[in-house]
């Protein structure tokens, strides 16, 4: 444990690195608990965190990762003792905090989450923040009244991490899924994972977008933003809502209040960073219950190394990804 491996990034003046390094103990950050990661995830913002230009990292050298699940080797938090599986996402980690490639991490215990019975520790980490931020998504449209009765559900980017679990999960819960992509050769990915529907991303939001168009859906999970989010506000049905959770497509949505003010449509923002710890817990026991895709996480997980995942970062940032990747320790 003395020394072990890590994913690091380091940047000056001159010169950006981003490679597999031996580091120890001591070079990592303050904190109550220390995990030797089983596994980690692959997410957009780890992307980022991997080039000199991302604006992830906050100091530099790092380790991304902003997931990670293991088992805790040493604690000084009483809710956590040696042997315990956990899970550990968002808040700073990888961020401003060392992350969750490497093969040891310490962080503090406010940040963790006990392993829910029904998942293990890789089917964690096939969630991961991208699974968290679907069934925070699907949580919330629930909270706010949507039923599979209520009408067909929408999932954007739905060959992503984000989009391919929530239809996985949503199909998973009964409702009529209709995925929206734009690679053709994912349909029938698409299929396999649930979706009764496709289609393009230029049938969905094409070159004009209407105040109000027809109802098409009763709700949707969007990860994409921009002018997607402004398409789906326009076509939800009366009282419809959206659970937005990305910006892969924008930060500027051109609409008018027409959708909510005629339409009664909820927009839902979905934050999986700062999830309060009572909220996240009913959300993992979710994920490992009602919510866990019968056999699904295998279709939709791709299992690398340590010293496979330079390329599988560049992969993410070009949009060739699919379903989710995790990296075994």
């Amino acid at each position: 444990m003395d020394q072990f491996k890590a994913f690091m990034v380091n940047k000056t003046e001159e010169d950006f690195s981003a490679e597999v390094k031996t580091i120890g103990l001591e070079d990592l950050p303050a904190g109550d608990v220390v995990i030797k990661v089983a596994f980690s995830s692959v997410n957009y913002k780890d992307g980022l965190a991997s080039i000199p230009n991302g604006k992830i990292v906050r100091s530099y050298p790092f380790v991304p990762g902003i997931d990670l699940a293991g088992t805790v080797v040493t604690s000084k938090d009483g809710r956590f003792k040696e042997g315990d599986h956990v899970i550990a996402t968002s808040y700073e980690i990888g961020v401003s905090h060392y992350g969750g490639f490497s093969e040891y991490a310490r962080v503090p215990g406010d940040w963790i989450v006990p392993l829910p019975e029904g998942l293990s520790l890789g089917e964690a980490m096939v969630f991961g923040t991208a699974g968290f931020t679907a069934a925070l998504s699907v949580h919330r449209l629930e909270e706010n009244g949507l039923s599979p009765d209520k009408g067909k559900v929408l999932v954007t980017g739905s060959t992503g991490g984000v989009g391919s679990v929530a239809v996985a999960m949503l199909a998973k819960r009964g409702y009529h899924l209709v995925a929206s992509t734009g690679k053709e050769a994912e349909h029938e990915y698409l299929r396999t994972i649930g979706a009764k529907e496709i289609i393009s991303r230029e049938e969905l939001a094409g070159e004009k977008i209407k105040p109000l168009d027809r109802q098409l859906w009763a709700a949707a999970v969007d990860p994409v933003g921009g002018k997607t989010l402004a398409a789906i506000l326009s076509k939800l049905e009366y009282n419809g809502s959206v659970a937005v959770s990305g910006l892969t497509g924008g930060t500027d949505v051109a609409t008018t209040v027409f959708p909510f003010i005629l339409r009664g449509i909820n927009l839902l923002g979905i934050d999986s960073v700062y999830c309060p710890m009572e909220t996240r817990k009913v959300i993992w026991q979710r994920m490992a219950s009602d919510l866990k895709p019968d056999g699904l996480l295998e279709t939709i997980k791709n299992e690398v190394s340590l010293g496979e995942l330079p390329g599988v970062l560049s992969s993410i940032l070009k949009g060739e990804n699919r379903g989710r990747t995790i990296v075994k320790m």
